[in-house]
């Protein structure tokens, strides 16, 4: 049977689309604020925005039962080992949002106590700019990460590229010490 000859109000799919949609729609962040950016993050899940009509309005306060990072602000070398064991303790598959520019890239603290973005730590998915960025861009950030959810394969193995990923961002970290983030 042809899409044409359907009857009005039945819809096809295929599997790979109806995951997409799914994991897209039931994302719930961890709540893990380091700065500034924290309070707009914060402002995002007032009534004002309401993100539960993207269906994140459940912030978990366990990694256990997130699948969805969100770095908001910078993150110390101390912070570095915490962040990394919040992402492995975070359920398959999961995403982060680098929130600010100092999560993404150390902002206007280029010193040795900061780590120069944090995708030296875990892998990134969607980068926001910004100091600190508006409730409007991370919700715009929500669309974006909505969109590389619904158009990626569901069937890939997403632990093999964050490893990937990793290695590749530690060839390139010059000389900082990463204690305990490698297992």
């Amino acid at each position: 049977m042809s899409e044409s000859s359907l009857p009005s109000g039945v819809m096809t799919a295929n599997i790979n689309q109806l995951a997409g949609f799914l994991l897209k729609t039931s994302v719930w962040p961890a709540t893990f604020g380091l700065a500034c950016c924290a309070i707009e993050m914060m402002v995002t899940v007032s009534p004002d925005n309401d993100v539960a009509r993207f269906g994140m309005e459940r912030f978990c306060a366990t990694p256990r039962q997130a699948d969805l990072m969100i770095v908001a602000g910078r993150v110390s070398q101390k912070m570095a080992p915490v962040v990394r064991q919040v992402y492995d303790q975070m359920p398959e598959p999961k995403w982060v949002i680098s929130m600010g520019v100092c999560a993404s890239s150390g902002g206007m603290f280029n010193n040795y106590a900061i780590v120069q973005g944090v995708d030296h730590i875990v892998p990134v998915d969607v980068y926001l700019p910004g100091c600190p960025p508006r409730p409007q861009m991370l919700i715009n950030a929500f669309l974006k990460l909505h969109e590389q959810i619904q158009n990626s394969p569901h069937a890939f193995n997403r632990k093999e590229i964050a490893r990937q990923v990793e290695a590749a961002a530690m060839a390139e970290t010059p000389l900082i010490e990463m204690k305990g983030l490698l297992r």
